[in-house]
C-alpha cells in the first residue's frame, strides 16, 4: 500500500519535514536489521481522534529493546507524548503510527554496541490492510511452506525488523500463488500465525489460539480479543493447534493492528465452515469497532485522546 504522506515525522526528539526523515546508508540498521518497532492505530471517535492501547504498545517496544540490549534514550511517558504530538501536528483524525528504535550510524560489523540508538515516529493515513472487502467477505489464505523461527533462534516476542524477512517470504509465497495471506507453522509443525497477524479458530462455540511458545508475536490486538472473549463470555483456550484443525474449524480469523479482525474464508482452497464470516467473528468485529469508534464506553481505558 502506497504512502499517503503526512507533513511531519518525529525524529530523535524533533518534528521535521517528512522528506528530511532520512538515515545514512551505512547505518547499522540497514545492514543488520537492528530495529524494534511498533504498529499502532489512531481511531476517529465521537470525541475526536484517539490512539488505541498506547501504553501497551509502548511497553512492548521497551520489552523488545530490552531483549536486544537497546537502551531507549526516552522514557515511556516521553514516547507516548511524542506519539500523540505527532498525530496532532499532522492533523490526522485516523491513522497508522509507526514508532521505531534502531541502531544508527557509527560503525559496521555484527557488534552493534558502538552504534547510537536512534528513534523516529511516523503517522500517516492507512486503510484496510487485507483489502477493502476483507472484513465482510473474508480472505483466502494458504498454509505456508516457510516455518516460523525456532524459539532459540530469533526471539518472536520482540517486534524486530529482522523477523519480518521471514514474514516477507510467507507473504510473497501467498501472493504469487493467488492468496491474500499465508499461515505459518512453528518449528514443531503447529499453527503459529500469519505474516503479520495473530490467529484464532472457533470450534463448537469455543475459541482457540496458539500460545506464545508457538513463535508468535504477543499481539496487542490478540490481547484485546482475549479480554473481549471474557467480556462476551466466550470460552477461550490457548493451546497448540495442529494444522488439520484449520480445516475442521467452524471459523478462523486474523487479528492485528493492521488487520484488526479479519475473517478467513478459505485455507488451501478448503472453505472454513460455510465459507463466509461466522457469528463469533462478527461479534468480535462489532465489539471492537464499537469500542474503537467511541460508540460504547471505553471500559478498559484503551483509548488515549489526542
Amino acid at each position: 500500500m502506497a504512502f499517503v504522506k503526512a507533513e511531519k515525522i518525529w525524529m530523535n526528539g524533533r518534528l521535521i519535514p517528512w522528506e528530511q526523515a532520512t538515515v545514512h546508508v551505512l547505518s547499522h540498521v540497514i545492514h543488520y536489521g537492528s530495529c524494534i518497532f511498533e504498529g499502532i492505530r489512531c481511531y476517529k471517535t465521537q470525541r475526536g481522534p484517539a490512539v488505541f492501547r498506547l501504553r501497551d504498545h509502548a511497553d512492548r517496544l521497551f520489552d523488545g529493546c530490552r531483549i536486544y540490549r537497546m537502551e531507549i534514550p526516552y522514557s515511556r511517558e516521553e514516547i507516548e507524548a511524542a506519539i500523540l504530538e505527532t498525530v496532532r501536528v499532522n492533523k490526522l483524525e485516523a491513522c497508522y503510527i509507526r514508532p521505531l528504535v534502531y541502531r544508527g550510524y557509527e560503525s559496521l560489523g555484527v557488534d552493534p554496541f558502538p552504534c547510537p540508538i536512534d528513534m523516529a515516529i511516523a503517522a500517516y493515513p492507512w486503510g484496510a490492510y487485507l483489502g477493502k472487502d476483507a472484513a465482510e467477505k473474508g480472505v483466502d489464505v494458504m498454509v505456508s511452506s516457510w516455518r516460523r523461527p525456532a524459539p532459540d533462534t530469533l526471539p518472536a516476542m520482540a517486534k524486530a525488523s529482522a523477523n519480518y524477512m521471514n514474514s516477507q517470504l510467507i507473504k510473497m509465497e501467498a501472493l504469487v500463488n493467488g492468496y491474500v495471506e499465508g499461515i505459518a507453522l512453528d518449528s514443531a509443525g503447529y499453527v503459529s500465525e500469519g505474516s503479520g497477524e495473530n490467529l484464532f479458530i472457533a470450534k463448537k462455540g469455543v475459541l482457540h489460539t496458539p500460545p506464545l511458545t508457538a513463535s508468535i508475536l504477543p499481539g496487542i490486538t490478540r490481547q484485546t480479543i482475549v479480554q473481549l472473549a471474557q467480556d462476551l463470555k466466550i470460552p477461550l483456550i490457548e493451546r497448540s493447534i495442529p494444522r488439520e484443525a484449520l480445516y475442521t474449524a467452524d471459523e478462523v480469523f486474523f487479528v492485528g493492528t493492521a488487520a484488526e479482525v479479519t475473517p478467513i474464508r478459505t485455507i488451501d482452497r478448503v472453505p472454513v465452515g460455510p465459507g463466509q464470516r461466522g457469528e463469533i467473528t462478527s461479534r468480535f468485529q462489532a465489539e471492537f469497532r464499537s469500542i474503537t469508534s467511541g460508540q460504547t464506553d471505553d471500559r478498559h481505558r484503551w483509548l488515549s485522546p489526542i
